[in-house]
C-alpha cells in the first residue's frame, strides 16, 4: 500500500499564535510530527501543506517535502480539513504521484510515535476498513451509558435510549472518542465519497498518558509538561 503522509500547518492560529513553529522544549512544534512521520516505516512520502513561507522553510529544515504552497483560501480559521486533504491529493496526482491512502498528521497532536502511525496503516490494510482513526477510551463518568440529554420539559433521557443506566462502572461498555492524532483514509473514499471516514471506520487506541491536542495556552502548558516527562523518562533508562 502506498501511503501519503500529510502534515497540514497553517500560519494563522489564534489560540496559540504561530504555534506550529513556536518552540516546545527547544524545538518547533512542527518538529515532533515531522520526526514521527519521517520515522515511520510505512509512509511512502511525507509532505507539508502550508500557505506560510516561514513554516515552509522550517518544514524543509526538518526534512519535510514542501512540493506546493497551499492557497490562502484553504488556510482560514473556518477551513475544514477535508478540502485541505483533497487539494494535497490533487497536487500530487497532477505531478504524477498516486497513493492508495492518506495519513493525516496534525502538528497540534505532537506526541505520536512512528509505531503508532505504522500500526494505523497496518490496521487499515488488515481490516479492509475505509479509514482508521486514533482514539482514546472515554472516562467512565462520561460514558454514553451514563450521559443524559435534557428534554424541553426538564426530563433527563439517557443518550443511549435505554430506560435505565448500568448500575456499576464495571458494567459499562467501552466507549471511545477520536483524539485527532492520526487519520488514515483510503484515497478512493476521499475522492469518491468526499469523506475522511467513509462507511467503515476502525479505531486505533492511543496511550492517554501522552495525549494532548494543543488549541489553547493551557494545552501548551500541558504539552510542555508531557514532553519534559518523556525526556526525563528516556534519560533515566
Amino acid at each position: 500500500m502506498k501511503v501519503l503522509g500529510l502534515i497540514p500547518a497553517r500560519g494563522g492560529s489564534k489560540g496559540v499564535p504561530r504555534k506550529n513553529i513556536r518552540l516546545l522544549n527547544g524545538k518547533p512544534l512542527l518538529a515532533y510530527t515531522a520526526e514521527s512521520a519521517l520515522g515511520s516505516k510505512l509512509l511512502s512520502r511525507v509532505i507539508l501543506s502550508t500557505e506560510d513561507q516561514e513554516i515552509a522553510e522550517v518544514g524543509r529544515s526538518l526534512g519535510l517535502d514542501v512540493p506546493f504552497i497551499r492557497p490562502a483560501e484553504l488556510a482560514e480559521d473556518t477551513t475544514p480539513t477535508l478540502p485541505v486533504v483533497q487539494h494535497a491529493l490533487r497536487q500530487m496526482e497532477d505531478a504524477g504521484e498516486m497513493f492508495d491512502a492518506v495519513c493525516l498528521l496534525q502538528p497540534t497532536n505532537p506526541l505520536r510515535r512512528p509505531e503508532d502511525i505504522d500500526g494505523c496503516i497496518r490496521l487499515l490494510e488488515s481490516s479492509g476498513a475505509d479509514s482508521v482513526v486514533s482514539v482514546l477510551l472515554v472516562p467512565s463518568e462520561y460514558n454514553p451509558s451514563w450521559v443524559y440529554w435534557k428534554s424541553e420539559n426538564g426530563e433527563l433521557l439517557l443518550s443511549t435510549g435505554q430506560d435505565e443506566p448500568p448500575p456499576r462502572r464495571q458494567d459499562l461498555p467501552a466507549a471511545f472518542h477520536r483524539d485527532g492524532t492520526i487519520y488514515v483514509t483510503r484515497t478512493e473514499v476521499i475522492r469518491a465519497a468526499g469523506s475522511l471516514y467513509g462507511r467503515n471506520t476502525v479505531g486505533y487506541e492511543m496511550n492517554a498518558d501522552f495525549s494532548v491536542n494543543i488549541d489553547t495556552q493551557s494545552d501548551w502548558v500541558k504539552a510542555e509538561d508531557l514532553v519534559a516527562r518523556m525526556v526525563a523518562g528516556r534519560a533515566n533508562r
